[in-house]
């Protein structure tokens, strides 16, 4: 496993470029550890390497998933996201301890948090969902990435119709946080509760608006209909 886990390193340093590690650290404001791949070529790498993993128990491809957390780059972070996810056919609740893990001490900006949420772990919120009120502790946590990942991991999940009440609770506890991501993300949570919820989603919105600061209102209210978003955004 360590000699897989060497060959993905390499290759993605092989495949990076300094343009593209130049362009990446733009769309970030904390500084980024990268290798400068494109995603695309981390999903190849990452595709071909889990071939080779196939049939090793789901405790041995988790270990070398940590093992790429720890580097702290965002494409091994990446990689790590893809073999997580392809186990989820074996989730059990004994890996919600791992995968709070990997946001506590390894998620450090909004892509790695958006990739190991939006799937690994909303999936595992589906399967096991009295884990959402896990997911509500994390919203009041001192940690910012786990305060984005409490609302994240319900993207999924909200554009099927699932969770409303849950990702209301979430979104009032979220819903006066001063971090641009925590808003952006919240915001993009409520937004996808409004693909199945509308107006459910745009009387929360109008009740709160006197409160909930305008980044989030406006990402919350991209999908609504444009007299909508004009009654919304109205003083």
């Amino acid at each position: 496993m360590d000699a897989i886990v060497d060959d993905v390193r390499h290759q993605l340093q092989e495949a990076g470029d300094d343009k593209t590690r130049e362009s990446a650290q733009r769309f970030f404001k904390e500084p980024l550890s990268t290798h400068g791949v494109k995603s695309a070529m981390v999903e190849k790498i990452a595709r071909e390497a889990l071939a080779k993993l196939k049939g090793q128990p789901k405790a041995v491809v988790l270990a070398s998933c940590e093992q790429l957390w720890q580097s702290g780059y965002l494409e091994e972070g990446g990689v790590a996201c893809h073999w997580a996810y392809s186990l989820r056919r074996q989730f059990t609740t004994d890996d919600f301890s791992t995968f709070e893990r990997w946001v506590v001490h390894y998620v450090g900006n909004w892509a790695s948090c958006d990739t190991l949420c939006n799937h690994t772990v909303g999936t595992f919120v589906e399967m096991y969902p009295h884990y959402i009120q896990e997911l509500k502790r994390w919203a009041v946590s001192d940690n910012r990435w786990q305060k984005r990942a409490a609302a994240v991991t319900l993207i999924i999940p909200a554009r099927k119709g699932l969770f409303l009440d849950d990702i209301f609770e979430i979104a009032d506890k979220l819903l006066t946080d001063s971090g641009d991501l925590v808003q952006k993300g919240y915001g993009w949570m409520l937004k996808a509760a409004s693909e199945a919820y509308p107006k459910e989603v745009f009387d929360y919105l109008m009740s709160r608006k006197e409160t909930m600061p305008r980044t989030a209102f406006r990402y919350a209210l991209e999908k609504m209909p444009a007299d909508w978003r004009k009654e919304a955004m109205r003083k």
